[in-house]
């Protein structure tokens, strides 16, 4: 943050991109449960806040293997009765598909959200992350929709610097190109507008995309697909 303030713009758009990704899925597509993986600390605005928001009912499940990161989620969804936090690691995908906790807060006979949003930058190409998306999205019911929000190497000097400055503060993270984050998503469909830089995913309306959004902004990519 000392070095790139304007890492707090990105912050910021990844979590508007979050919202109008949760209006989409269940205002538009009318999914009605959420898996929310890599949840990390509950934060203002938050996934059930939105979805229920949108259509009351909505069934969200927080995944994350932090320890304090699930004792918080608890706490504070403990007056919760379609709100959930359990423990799964993306590392193991089956750890999140087989839990029995997780299956059984969700029905597995109607379609599910998938959340992926920060997260997959932080596997490793060793780690094989193609592979553990495909396993997920393997396990959802047809209809289901997958979301991944993912930091880019543009060529971009800047990029370059944020991503060595995140790997010296964090340990990990690998930034891929465009074409790479397409992969992850498989053989799945796109939906409308594709893969594209976060500032140019469904805007909310009267907030045009600005054609000047800036570095930090074209650093990260969202995109939405469907499972037939």
């Amino acid at each position: 943050m000392a070095s790139l303030p304007e890492v707090q713009v990105g912050v910021q758009a990844q979590r508007a991109v979050l919202g109008r990704v949760v209006r989409y899925l269940v205002g538009e597509a009318g999914v009605k449960q959420l898996l929310d993986v890599g949840s990390g600390l509950p934060t203002s605005d938050n996934v059930h806040e939105i979805a229920q928001r949108t259509a009351p009912g909505t069934r969200v499940v927080y995944v994350d293997n932090d320890s304090v990161v699930l004792a918080h989620a608890r706490a504070i969804l403990s007056d919760q009765t379609s709100t959930f936090a359990e423990r799964g690691d993306l590392l193991d995908p089956a750890s999140i598909m087989s839990s029995p906790a997780i299956r059984r807060h969700l029905d597995w006979n109607q379609p599910v959200g998938l959340l992926l949003c920060g997260i997959v930058h932080y596997l490793l190409d060793e780690e094989n992350p193609g592979r553990l998306v495909a396993e997920l999205v393997d396990a959802l019911p047809s209809g289901s929709y997958v979301f991944i929000h993912h930091l880019l190497d543009t060529g971009d000097p800047a990029a370059a610097t944020l991503q060595e400055q995140m790997q010296r503060g964090l340990g990990r993270v690998r930034f891929r190109t465009l074409a790479e984050v397409r992969a992850l998503f498989g053989d799945l469909r796109l939906v409308e507008p594709g893969l594209v830089p976060i500032p140019e995913w469904r805007p909310d309306p009267g907030t045009p995309i600005r054609a000047d959004y800036g570095v930090i902004l074209s650093m990260a990519c969202a995109g939405v697909a469907r499972k037939a």
